[in-house]
């Protein structure tokens, strides 16, 4: 048993119930006998060494790899009672400076001039498109949904997010709308059936690519909804009543904030709007977890809005409304995560237990950031003119309301072809 380890996790977990299980077989049971108790397993002493050394990267390799064994509860009963503790609580000498290590080493990749978006964006995205199917709404929404009001289906509250954008977007029929990160295509199609605009969405990812277009076509919606696998940063000769973009700001990376924004200027016509919905958290992070960024989200960054507003500014763009949306996305993460665990065979034959362990880690891990992390989504609203946006937010629910009305007419959703 490593006795190092021991301290460090006797320090840690102060409340709750965690019983811990070491290589050599000793059972420790950790915190003040509270709340849902959970228990794990770790087998072999190089496991815990690991661990010790960077709780980062290697708690998440170790799970991954069937080196930590869930003996009660879940891998997220596990990581609520550790985030609830505060993870800060874990930090020694040693393992501060590897941390530190994988913060320098993210800054510099951030600030490199390499293109790295197309191979980032195919780690994730270009997956086969039944893993999404396990757990993903009808619409293959894969950002925060809008639980509004409370207790409403996943369904539903994918439904209501694109609603609540479309209202801030303030659209008009025959408008030109440039989504950037156009993901499966969804958003753009309720967009123009909703509203009568011309939609443009972009994307890095070929499969996303395909699917949508083939989505579009189905609907007969392709004379006024078009994708394109292009990079926002080359886009040229081209603007836009209406820009959109929904969880991909997260993978612009820190080092190109400014330029995001000096380029959705140029692409925005000087009455225009533009929604921005995106992760954010209540500090400067300086780097993403990084077993996250390995595995999951290579080049992804969530931000503290002052590293948003700073760069927002130096455009002279104009911040018409700013909404925090605080538990929406781990109310998400959750329908999400309980979907993917109930259909765990199909998972497991897509690809393979470890496969599964990751995508499980994931979702868990990115639930009870949310939940004890305060990461929250926000909703930007930029304009470069002072009256295209009204003085006040009544026109927000108004226009709900009439889209509600929308969606009781809208011909149903075929599945994604998978």
């Amino acid at each position: 048993m490593n006795a190092a380890l021991l301290k460090l996790l006797r320090r840690l977990v102060q409340k709750g119930t965690l019983t811990v299980i070491f290589s050599s077989g000793r059972k420790v049971v950790l915190g003040d006998g509270t709340g849902k108790p959970a228990a794990m397993h770790i087998t072999d002493d190089e496991a815990e060494k690991a661990i010790l050394y960077d709780p980062g990267l290697k708690f998440g390799e170790m799970y991954m790899d069937g080196r930590i064994v869930i003996e009660e509860g879940d891998i997220f009963d596990v990581l609520a009672i550790i985030k609830s503790n505060g993870v800060e609580n874990a930090a020694t000498f040693a393992n501060s400076i590897v941390a530190l290590g994988h913060v320098l080493r993210q800054q510099l990749k951030s600030r490199l001039p390499v293109n790295r978006n197309r191979y980032n964006v195919a780690h994730h995205y270009d997956l086969d498109g039944k893993l999404f199917n396990l757990f993903l709404d009808e619409d293959w929404q894969y950002s925060c949904a809008y639980f509004h009001p409370p207790g409403i289906s996943l369904d539903e509250a994918q439904r209501a997010k694109k609603r609540h954008i479309a209202a801030k977007l303030l659209l008009e029929p025959g408008q030109s709308v440039l989504e950037v990160g156009s993901g499966w295509g969804g958003l753009a199609m309720y967009l123009a059936e909703a509203t009568g605009v011309d939609v443009t969405g972009i994307t890095l990812s070929e499969e996303q690519l395909k699917v949508s277009r083939e989505r579009a076509a189905r609907r007969g919606l392709s004379d006024r909804v078009r994708f394109e696998l292009q990079d926002y940063r080359t886009l040229q000769g081209r603007q836009f009543d209406r820009i959109v973009s929904v969880g991909m700001f997260e993978h612009v990376g820190i080092g190109n904030y400014s330029n995001f924004f000096r380029k959705m200027k140029e692409l925005l016509k000087p009455d225009g709007v533009m929604l921005l919905h995106s992760i954010g958290q209540v500090y400067k992070p300086w780097a993403t977890n990084p077993w996250i960024e390995k595995y999951i989200f290579p080049g992804g960054y969530i931000p503290a809005l002052s590293e948003v507003l700073p760069p927002v500014e130096s455009t002279r763009l104009l911040v018409k409304d700013i909404e925090i949306l605080p538990m929406h996305y781990a109310w998400t993460l959750r329908a999400w995560r309980e979907r993917f665990a109930a259909r765990r065979e199909e998972a497991v034959k897509l690809y393979d237990e470890r496969f599964f362990r990751m995508w499980e880690f994931y979702l868990a891990a990115s639930e009870t950031a949310f939940l004890y992390d305060k990461h929250f989504i926000f909703q930007l609203q930029l304009s470069p003119s002072l009256e295209t946006v009204p003085v006040s937010r009544d026109y927000i629910e108004a226009k709900e309301r009439e889209l509600l009305e929308f969606e009781k007419t809208r011909s149903r959703l075929e599945l994604v072809a998978v």
